[in-house]
């Protein structure tokens, strides 16, 4: 496990982001992030940065707001939320499966009520600009978003572009769609499936996971395959911005290497 040990505590961080800046991969019809320094060291002796983005980008966190309308935005998202207990879940999928209540049933760590989930597709793997990354991927099917709000998730998390099944959203035959052109004709190309029957409902695992006021992070990566199937306490750290539908966020994994899931109280006693 590539982990960061606290010198005091003994408690181990571990990242689970994928790196960002320039040239990080863009969802097909966002704009790259532009970024350029404004002011330079050679210049002034310091340096300053500016950028134009969209905020999903990267590893980030998607607020309630991002599709239900008049909900909580990223500042409004009560902060425990963003900090404590969960699991790390194993479930290899291939292109355009599906994740179920079944397999988060089956699923080792048990999933408790209230938990922090990250769920593992192995499709961070794949992490790039790339017709694979983005439009052949898993996705959460509605009835396994259901399962994880009937769980009263904290967060959910995955290593996937999106929540969705990619034909569940605007990469295919729906609101806008389709960003990716190819994409339709060859899901039914090679799968004989009409997408449109398939994924009729447009973000629909998404939604229904937001509607619950649980906010989720997209694109989960770093060292999370050295945390597969682990118990470990949770860290996220978006923007205290209070109409916001998404942000970059650090995503860590807190683990006790005594096994007690321990706090420090944060005394001097």
């Amino acid at each position: 496990m590539i982990a960061v040990t606290d010198p005091y505590s003994g408690l181990q961080f571990v990242e689970l982001s994928h790196v960002w800046g320039h040239g990080a991969p863009s969802m097909p019809g966002d704009d790259d992030v532009i970024m350029y320094r404004s002011v330079k060291h050679a210049q002034h002796g310091v340096m300053a940065q500016r950028l134009k983005m969209v905020m999903h980008s990267g590893t980030h966190m998607n607020t309630p707001m991002h599709l239900v309308q008049r909900a909580a935005g990223a500042g409004d998202i009560p902060l425990d939320h963003f900090f404590g207990n969960g699991v790390i879940l194993s479930i290899p999928k291939k292109r355009w499966e599906l994740v179920t209540p079944d397999d988060l049933e089956k699923a080792q760590p048990e999933i408790r009520e209230g938990d922090m989930v990250v769920i593992v597709t192995d499709w961070h793997h794949k992490y790039s600009d790339g017709l694979e990354y983005y439009g052949e991927s898993p996705g959460l099917s509605k009835a396994a978003a259901e399962w994880l709000v009937n769980k009263k998730c904290k967060l959910v998390a995955v290593d996937m572009p999106q929540i969705d099944h990619p034909l569940a959203t605007s990469l295919g035959p729906h609101r806008g769609g389709p960003l990716m052109n190819r994409l339709t004709a060859k899901y039914t190309d090679e799968t004989g499936l009409d997408p449109k029957k398939e994924h009729p409902e447009w973000n629909i695992a998404h939604k229904t996971i937001l509607a619950a006021g649980i906010p989720t992070i997209e694109q989960v990566g770093g060292d999370v395959d050295s945390m597969l199937g682990k118990r470990a306490t949770f860290v996220a750290t978006p923007w205290n911005w209070k109409h916001g539908d998404a942000c970059p966020v650090r995503f860590t994994a807190l683990i006790d290497p005594e096994g007690k899931n321990r706090i420090e109280p944060g005394n001097d006693n």
